[in-house]
């Protein structure tokens, strides 16, 4: 293909990216989608997935977006390796740089480069992450009915987390650094009144414990006294937040005080025209698969009614 003008640029390779891809490779658009960083997605480093509609048996994270990616392969997707370092929407075609060596040039761009979850940064939790750590209670809590775990944050996203966990695991612990919740008032009530949360303030995780055969264990924490104690768990969820992965477009795209990109109520666009986003990049709120594949269709039927009015 002639890269002097691609017709339509997708920048990510999670549910949205490939979504969007299959959607406007059939519409003829020609896409070019670049995988970015971390090719597939968080659905990669996610083991069993349960939730996604059309596999009632379950299917892996990294099988899922394989199947996404032959799909939109499949309908003509051009799918490349590559890391999106500059762009310049000031201009149009739009300008982008690959790597910072290449340029290409697009008429319409879908942003769908998601967002990551912040993590600790303990190498016990790198090691057993999708071994019983996991960032998504929604995700990854089915798996843990009937048993201890435990969720770290102190704010709405971990107490709603807590929350959830509560109603299907046996006990869940809530790790919060500080002497208080910086939860809703609403959000700290429903915590305190649900009698299997038990909340560790002024504690930190000093390890997750665990090993690659029998995933968490347990994780040993340490108050700020310096007391030490631990607690025996099967899963350990992170609810400290996520981080839009938007910087390189932030000079250009609208993007709220989170750095999340901002779209037009009920659409896929951004301030730029031609420019639209999908996925996590631009959801703080749901954060599932689903919800990033239906944006990923939204995204492209927008893209292709863009450039056909062009």
């Amino acid at each position: 293909m002639n890269d002097s003008v691609i017709k339509c640029l997708i920048i990510g390779s999670g549910p949205a990216g490939h979504t969007a891809a299959i959607y406007a490779a059939r519409a003829n658009l020609s896409p070019v989608l670049y995988e970015g960083i971390e090719p597939g997605g968080q659905l990669t480093i996610t083991t069993d997935i349960e939730n996604f509609p059309g596999f009632p048996e379950g299917i892996t994270g990294p099988e899922l977006m394989a199947r996404m990616k032959q799909q939109s392969q499949k309908f003509g997707a051009d799918v490349r390796f590559g890391v999106v370092t500059q762009v310049d929407f000031g201009t149009r075609p739009f300008r982008v740089r690959i790597d910072d060596t290449q340029d290409l040039h697009a008429e319409s761009v879908i942003i769908a480069t998601g967002a990551t979850a912040k993590y600790l940064g303990l190498e016990s939790e790198t090691r057993l992450r999708g071994n019983g750590v996991s960032a998504c209670a929604t995700c990854d809590g089915f798996f843990y009915r009937g048993r201890d775990v435990a969720v770290v944050g102190g704010g709405d996203t971990a107490c709603e987390e807590a929350s959830y966990l509560a109603g299907i695991c046996n006990r869940v612990y809530l790790i919060v650094r500080k002497n208080h919740l910086r939860a809703s008032k609403a959000m700290q009530e429903r915590v305190f009144s649900t009698p299997n949360i038990e909340v560790l303030f002024e504690h930190n995780t000093v390890e997750v414990l665990g090993d690659e055969e029998n995933g968490v264990t347990g994780a040993l924490l340490r108050h700020t006294g310096g007391k030490e104690m631990t607690i025996e768990i099967a899963g350990f969820f992170l609810a400290i937040g996520h981080h839009p992965n938007t910087e390189v477009f932030s000079e250009f795209i609208d993007c709220d005080t989170e750095g999340y990109i901002v779209t037009k109520a009920g659409t896929p666009r951004t301030n730029i025209a031609g420019v639209f986003a999908a996925g996590d990049v631009k959801d703080p709120h749901y954060r599932q698969a689903i919800s990033a594949a239906g944006s990923g269709c939204m995204a492209a039927l927008e893209c292709e009614k863009y450039l056909m009015l062009k």
